[in-house]
């Protein structure tokens, strides 16, 4: 546990999904931004472990509070952003610009796991076992995509399911052109078109820095009837409770992705506390899909609190897990662990 020789102050920032809406933004651009009820549940578990507790804000707020001078013990970073392939590594980039630390990833792991090409470049050079991938740049590469059908298309760099929908499973040249121009017009970032895994989905629950890392369990993500299909889709994501079953495993197959997973949390860089996505291959090997490095905190929606919960893992105590992580990255603070 944190041996506190104060009580420690820990600020909360965030991208608030409501303030986005108001500004005109769609629901489906703030799909990835917090509600109100997950900020009161950050700040009621932080009190409840006995931080001081602030909350700051977005980005626009967090410059203004650190130009005042203002500062904190530690940020409890969950702002995802909002434009670049850097936008959710803009906050932590700026806490290190000001020496003050904060949970979670680095601006560098940030930035790269984003962008699931460069991701998928950097877990195949450590050997770990990913779909065959291209990136299409613009409509001029499609002539270079030569692998097989049946295909799977997305944005290189969003989150939340967006981008994928029953359309995103590929199967003719054709359909590979319409939805590459469809998404290329609408997310204005490159398509990821990898080799179709038609296998169980996974998502495992981590917690930990570096050989720290250790799983905190992992789900199968169930597609029922009504579900759009191929995929744990947008849609699928927004209406999980009526789309979606998520069923706790530990078979050989769950276990080998949970190998999977931590090799590639390792070798991104990852901290404190995320989420890595795998499926499975027509053998039944799974393979990485990606990462989730500022994973979601709703305490009853998102995967990470649901993994917990279907552990035994309460909210304060997950919470508790990412702030002992934090602080034994930090040797020389008053709150490090014995």
């Amino acid at each position: 546990m944190v041996k506190k020789t104060k009580q420690l102050h820990v600020g909360i920032t965030y991208d608030l999904r409501r303030d986005y809406l108001a500004a005109g933004f769609s629901e489906e651009e703030t799909a990835e931004f917090d509600r109100v009820d997950t900020i009161d549940a950050l700040e009621e578990a932080l009190s409840a472990l006995g931080y001081a507790v602030r909350r700051i804000g977005n980005i626009k707020a967090l410059v203004e509070r650190l130009a005042r001078g203002e500062c904190w013990d530690m940020v409890f970073n969950i702002a995802e952003g909002l434009y670049g392939f850097s936008r959710e590594a803009q906050i932590p980039a700026l806490l290190e610009a000001y020496r003050l630390p904060c949970t979670f990833s680095d601006s560098l792991a940030l930035a790269l796991t984003l962008h699931k090409g460069m991701t998928q470049t950097i877990v195949r050079s450590w050997g770990i076992p990913t779909a065959d991938f291209f990136v299409v740049q613009t409509l001029a590469d499609l002539p270079q995509v030569k692998l097989p059908f049946p295909l799977f298309a997305k944005p290189v760099a969003e989150g939340t399911g967006k981008g994928v929908s029953d359309a995103s499973k590929i199967v003719s040249e054709t359909a590979l052109g319409d939805v590459c121009r469809q998404l290329l017009e609408k997310y204005h970032q490159p398509v990821l078109v990898e080799t179709y895994l038609p296998g169980r989905e996974f998502t495992v629950g981590i917690v930990g820095t570096g050989e720290q890392a250790r799983v905190l369990g992992t789900v199968e993500i169930m597609l029922k009837e009504q579900a759009e299909k191929h995929a744990y889709s947008y849609v699928n994501k927004e209406r999980y409770a009526e789309l979606v079953e998520y069923r706790l495993v530990d078979d050989a197959a769950a276990i080998q992705a949970e190998v999977t997973a931590l090799n590639a949390w390792r070798a991104l860089g990852c901290r404190d506390a995320g989420r890595v996505d795998l499926r499975a291959d027509a053998a039944g090997k799974p393979r990485f899909l990606e990462v989730n490095p500022l994973a979601g905190l709703h305490p009853r929606h998102s995967d990470l609190p649901i993994i917990c919960a279907l552990k035994g893992i309460t909210y304060r105590q997950l919470i508790g897990f990412i702030m002992e992580a934090a602080w034994q990255r930090q040797p020389d603070y008053p709150g490090r662990a014995a």
